[in-house]
């Protein structure tokens, strides 16, 4: 068995069983990746994928076991190489981020503008997706960091760490009725036609359990997983906006009006997730401490031990007031 022929099923299982597409992305030719992965099958004496004719047809289940401790070989091996890229090589690297549309334009580009200045030989890669694709991503390793609102939770390989708090505004075009409430209720609210994000994006699951436990069913006309498109959306007249409160710049949004909903929806929080067993070179704990303050090494090193004893992280996080965005 070769540490090369588990790369070849674990790169043929992620582009969809496509041995063209993996050879190409990982310039070779695809008799050879096919050959080698017939040569480990022939030594595991199972076979990892079925055939129609030459073509791959599915994972067989005995297949699905052998990649899943292919991914955490691999995995390791990575872990290997950035050992010796720290002690190489301490401020130079990569660092792979996957998140959603209003992290990366909203709240991000301060942070990745102080980490660059800092680390300028550090090759940063961002990837977006939904909450649910962002786990996935750093759950296979193939980011460092995942930071979103929704959906880290579902993967146990993850360890989970509270960034900070935020919750929504309500924006509107400029002279609507809601802007001469006095006090804006979910009742009144539930009366105009809503605009706001798909379900499982951006603390999504906060708004519809407020409705809920009120009694009440939302008009929601609209929804998208962009903020920027949510706010076309209301400009164009057709119904309120409820964004994250990140998304909203007075001074960008000049023909929008905002009001604040901290008093109809409990707050989001964000988090940060990296892998168990994910090695963390310097520079990533410093990605970590200028995206969340509170994020120490220290801090992030007991929250690891505590995760690898199966111990519920969030008593890490109890006495730590988190930051409001």
């Amino acid at each position: 068995m070769k540490l090369q022929q588990l790369r070849y099923i674990w790169e043929v299982a992620h582009h969809d069983l496509n041995v063209s597409a993996t050879a190409q992305s990982l310039f070779t030719s695809q008799p050879g990746i096919s050959k080698q992965i017939r040569l480990l099958e022939d030594e595991l004496g199972v076979e990892v994928f079925s055939r129609s004719g030459k073509h791959l047809t599915r994972v067989t289940p005995a297949g699905e076991s052998i990649l899943r401790v292919a991914g955490d070989i691999l995995s390791q091996v990575e872990s290997i190489k950035k050992i010796a890229q720290e002690f190489n090589h301490e401020q130079k690297g990569d660092l792979s981020i996957a998140t959603t549309h209003t992290q990366a334009r909203y709240v991000l580009p301060s942070v990745i503008d102080r980490f660059m200045n800092r680390f300028p030989d550090v090759s940063l890669h961002m990837h977006q997706g939904n909450p649910a694709q962002i786990a996935e991503m750093a759950a296979d390793g193939t980011v460092d960091f995942a930071i979103a609102t929704e959906a880290l939770g579902s993967h146990s390989d993850l360890i989970m760490m509270p960034c900070y708090k935020w919750n929504r505004m309500i924006v509107v075009p400029k002279g609507h009725p809601l802007l001469s409430e006095g006090h804006l209720t979910l009742e009144r609210l539930a009366e105009f036609p809503i605009v706001t994000y798909v379900k499982g994006f951006t603390g999504r699951s906060k708004l519809d359990e407020a409705f809920a436990e009120a009694g009440l069913k939302p008009n929601i006309v609209f929804t998208a997983s962009d903020a920027d498109v949510i706010k076309t959306y209301v400009k164009l007249g057709l119904g309120v906006g409820i964004v994250a409160s990140m998304a909203y710049d007075s001074t960008k949004d000049g023909d929008l009006e905002a009001l604040s909903a901290d008093n109809l929806f409990a707050p989001s929080v964000t988090n940060i997730g990296f892998r168990k067993g994910a090695f963390m070179r310097g520079f990533m704990y410093e990605f970590l401490q200028q995206f969340a303050p509170h994020l120490t090494q220290e801090i992030v090193d007991e929250a690891y031990h505590m995760h690898i004893h199966r111990e519920d992280v969030s008593d890490l996080f109890t006495g730590i007031e988190l930051p409001s965005f």
